[in-house]
């Protein structure tokens, strides 16, 4: 009976511990939302995620760019999403708010899917860098090798990585079956 309480204990640990090292390597907060925009803006649940990580680790700050938020949205952007999608009332103030940043920067981010034929290295690239400069690089036929900007490639990178990540470690929670 106690050996059963020792491993039920140690095993109970273990989990503590890694949902810890979990917390912290791979943050989730703000699913609802995330699986919300995911399905009105027909955009993969994981990659929100995994640029929401890659942008803030799901820490609301701002940048000394001035961008905002869990996704980082500049106010330019901002006010460029506004007139797009229609809203009238927006305010800088907002993009601190993490339901209405994940809207913006969602709807960002299917724009740029959009504009490259759902290449997600693309649009991570334009995400990162403006499509001005994926344009440049080759647009819709863009690869990995073809970013100029190592920081951009290495974002891209770490991108894709972590969506293959929260897809496989929060299935549930971000809706996928």
């Amino acid at each position: 009976m106690l050996a059963a309480g020792i491993v039920a204990g140690v095993l109970l640990a273990r989990g503590t511990i890694d949902k810890a090292i979990q917390e912290l390597t791979l943050p989730l907060r703000h699913e609802d939302v995330i699986r919300q925009q995911a399905r009105e803006k027909d955009v993969d649940a994981a990659l929100i995620a995994a640029v929401i990580y890659a942008e803030s680790k799901f820490v609301d700050s701002t940048s000394s760019a001035g961008a905002r938020g869990l996704m980082q949205i500049t106010p330019e952007a901002a006010n460029e999403i506004e007139r797009l999608s229609g809203g009238t009332t927006f305010e800088l103030h907002d993009l601190a708010d993490p339901e209405i940043n994940i809207r913006y920067g969602t709807f960002l981010l299917g724009e740029l899917l959009d504009r490259y034929d759902g290449d997600q290295v693309a649009a991570l690239a334009a995400y990162n860098a403006g499509p001005s400069n994926v344009e440049r690089w080759g647009g819709s036929e863009l690869s990995l090798d073809g970013i100029r900007f190592p920081e951009t490639r290495a974002y891209v990178e770490e991108v894709l990585e972590k969506r293959d990540a929260y897809h496989e470690e929060y299935r549930r929670e971000l809706g996928y079956r």
